[in-house]
């Protein structure tokens, strides 16, 4: 399959403006991302920066990175701007979007969206899940959950949907973080077409795929990545890097 594995990033964060360079123990958060990514080990990684700062913050890192137009609406848009221009001769055939606020994603989380696509011929689309750690969780419109087909394994699950809503019942609940695995034509197809009604109503970009009849599995994982949306999820993070020094 050839995976390649792209990061988006811009600058302009509604909650957190200048995030991708936010300093977390002295490492651009960008910059941690890619680590991760690159520690996997399943590809050759790149950075699509929307501005030329994320850019010159990689480069001096020693990663590769490549300036996409601002003004892209997604960071779908933005991954296949900086395929068009890392691989026009089509040579990586699934394509590993990494988003870039997760800075200690673990490597294997990675890894394990690239063995779904492997494993599952019918899969379009690969993401990860992990169980509910608190209740409360599953009433939080900030942490989207997936509606799942488990299967034997109870480590991959066929996504029915996603969904910002309260889901109810006593089997633990889904919940999905933004790793994604597409197959390139996938992405292609997928980028290609316009916002769906209900990815506008959830404000979930992968129900667009759903409505398109493109096949999402996901990957259980044991373990949430800090994610990094506001300023006290930076100083979580923060807090976070000063255990693993």
């Amino acid at each position: 399959m050839n995976p390649i594995v792209l990061i988006p990033a811009r600058m302009a964060a509604t909650r957190l403006p200048g995030k991708p360079l936010a300093d977390i123990d002295g490492v651009p958060m960008i910059v941690r991302v890619l680590r991760q990514a690159e520690a996997a080990g399943v590809g050759p990684v790149a950075v699509a920066a929307g501005d030329s700062a994320i850019v010159e913050a990689v480069q001096a890192a020693g990663g590769r990175a490549v300036l996409t137009d601002p003004d892209l609406p997604s960071g779908s848009d933005r991954i296949v701007a900086a395929l068009a221009e890392l691989d026009p001769q089509g040579r990586h055939g699934v394509v590993i979007n990494l988003q870039g606020d997760i800075p200690f994603v673990r490597p294997d989380a990675i890894a394990a969206v690239t063995r779904l696509l492997e494993a599952q011929p019918s899969c379009d689309l690969s993401t990860v899940m992990v169980a509910e750690d608190d209740p409360a969780e599953r009433s939080n419109p900030d942490i989207p959950k997936v509606v799942a087909a488990m299967q034997p394994d109870g480590r991959s699950a066929r996504a029915l949907y996603f969904t910002r809503s309260v889901l109810y019942g006593d089997a633990p609940v889904w919940l999905h973080h933004g790793i994604y695995g597409f197959r390139r034509a996938a992405l292609e197809r997928f980028c290609a077409a316009p916002p769906s009604p209900l990815e506008k109503r959830e404000r979930l970009e992968q129900l667009r795929a759903l409505e398109l009849g493109l096949s999402i599995w996901a990957a259980v994982i044991d373990e949430a990545p800090i994610s990094v949306d506001n300023p006290a999820d930076l100083e979580r993070a923060r807090a976070h890097a000063r255990t693993i020094r």
